[in-house]
């Protein structure tokens, strides 16, 4: 496994992330922790998940799974980076109750505590803000997390789904308040979904985030979405955001031309969209989400596989990407 810096931190983590978003879904408890184990013994140290994981009236079931992984000793805690995320309504149906969601102080305690309870640790190595807090002041979520860090609760803040600029207001109010903030973000970002390369990995890199690739294969559609579809096995990919740009003739036409350039090349398609990610400027990894061994398998292969410049330059004429600010959009 290969390792990197998180952002600016001196904390060291692999370039593959394992998400855990399919533990207790669509993985059951004793298949996940197979799949963790699995992962730990090739050297991913990273593991991502959130509250509200687990979904419906299972939310919270993810940690929980991670929990029970952790109780079984081997020091399987001490190994890992724990990443989890707050923001998101915890009640099992219908509207949360007033402050039990996003970024008050009041919720963040609550949310913080809750989660160490489930994940059956003291600690939370990194803990993510999964949406932005439109109502909530930045002085409000920083003095919420500094007394995190100084309890010993968590170590570092991170942030996920934010614009260039809400990475630029947060850090900016944390050097004022001489608070470290964020050092890192989690974003939507793929070679079919370049758009964060405008403003998202940019501001990331000058505020020294490290940045994590959510959705690196676009929910199905760059791993053999056409190949699949014609074996009768598509999977996830019969519905969601992987169906809808199938379509979409233009996009149909440019994963056609993707599956057929990694086929000259004799390389899987899922495997070389995960092994470009790591090819990208500022990209600490992509996050994987295996509900299987073979699937986990697949993607610790693309840590390994190097991209020819020529086929990085053949995968960018078909997925050309915005290009970063301002000149994507001016003169």
């Amino acid at each position: 496994m290969k390792y990197t810096q998180l952002g600016r931190t001196g904390l060291k983590v692999s370039r593959l992330v394992l998400g855990t978003m399919n533990f207790g879904p669509a993985t059951d408890e004793a298949d996940s922790h197979a799949i963790m184990d699995t992962a730990l013994d090739a050297g991913v140290n990273f593991f991502d998940t959130a509250n509200v994981y687990g979904w419906g009236e299972n939310k919270g079931r993810t940690e929980e799974i991670l929990g029970s992984w952790f109780a079984k000793g081997g020091d399987r805690r001490d190994k890992v980076v724990l990443a989890t995320k707050v923001y998101g309504n915890m009640a099992a149906d219908g509207p949360a109750w007033p402050n039990h969601d996003k970024l008050s102080a009041v919720n963040i305690r609550r949310a913080v505590d809750a989660s160490l309870k489930r994940l059956g640790t003291d600690h939370i190595d990194l803990y993510q803000f999964h949406h932005v807090d439109r109502d909530t002041p930045w002085d409000e979520i920083w003095q919420a997390m500094d007394v995190l860090v100084q309890q010993g609760k968590i170590l570092y803040a991170g942030s996920s789904n934010f614009a260039g600029w809400h990475i630029a207001k947060a850090n900016e109010n944390a050097a004022r308040r001489g608070s470290y903030g964020l050092v890192s973000e989690q974003c939507l970002f793929n070679l079919a979904e370049r758009r964060a390369e405008m403003e998202v990995v940019p501001a990331a890199q000058d505020y020294g985030l490290g940045v994590i690739a959510w959705s690196p294969l676009h929910g199905g559609l760059l791993g053999g979405a056409i190949r699949k579809e014609k074996e009768g096995g598509a999977g996830r990919t019969a519905t969601g955001r992987a169906a809808d740009a199938l379509k979409n003739t233009r996009q149909r036409e440019q994963i056609q031309a993707y599956e057929d350039l990694l086929e000259k090349h004799g390389l899987e398609p899922g495997e070389a969209a995960l092994a470009w990610i790591l090819t990208r400027p500022g990209l600490t990894g992509p996050i994987v989400g295996p509900r299987t061994g073979e699937q986990l398998a697949s993607a610790l292969r693309a840590v390994e596989l190097e991209l020819s410049d020529e086929l990085l330059a053949s995968l960018d004429e078909i997925f050309p990407g915005p290009g970063p600010s301002p000149e994507a959009f001016a003169w």
